[in-house]
């Protein structure tokens, strides 16, 4: 593994709030944002609402009972609306919220980031 020097620090970045303190609300929201399936599922939705079956079928591998978890939790952080439509048979969209958006657009990123280098730092163990 090749050792570098970090990055210079950007001028212009917001400084990092405390957010290491255990207990501090902050990690309770990053472990909800940055949880496996809550990246997918917010990144998923920036795209546009989905149903409950559309985004068991896009994050595969992931339970019923996880998929209802973080949602449910993304829900209860004020970042996914859950919205049940008045017909049968029953039918329930999810989408993000303002919030939601402003965080996925942050992961975005992150994910591409992802895509572009696993092979290669993973390969290497």
């Amino acid at each position: 593994m090749q050792v570098s020097t970090p990055p210079a620090p950007v001028l212009d970045a917001p400084p990092v709030p405390e957010v290491f303190p255990a207990g501090c609300p902050s990690r309770t929201l990053l472990d909800h944002v940055v949880s496996k399936w809550g990246v997918l599922m917010l990144v998923s939705l920036s795209e546009r609402p989905h149903r409950w079956s559309e985004l068991r079928r896009r994050a595969e591998g992931i339970s019923e009972k996880m998929l209802a978890q973080t949602l449910k939790t993304l829900e209860n952080d004020g970042l996914v609306v859950r919205e049940q439509a008045p017909v049968m048979p029953p039918r329930v969209d999810y989408s993000l919220t303002e919030r939601g958006h402003e965080v996925a657009t942050l992961l975005r990123p992150l994910l591409h980031w992802v895509g572009e280098n696993a092979e290669e730092l993973l390969g290497e163990n």
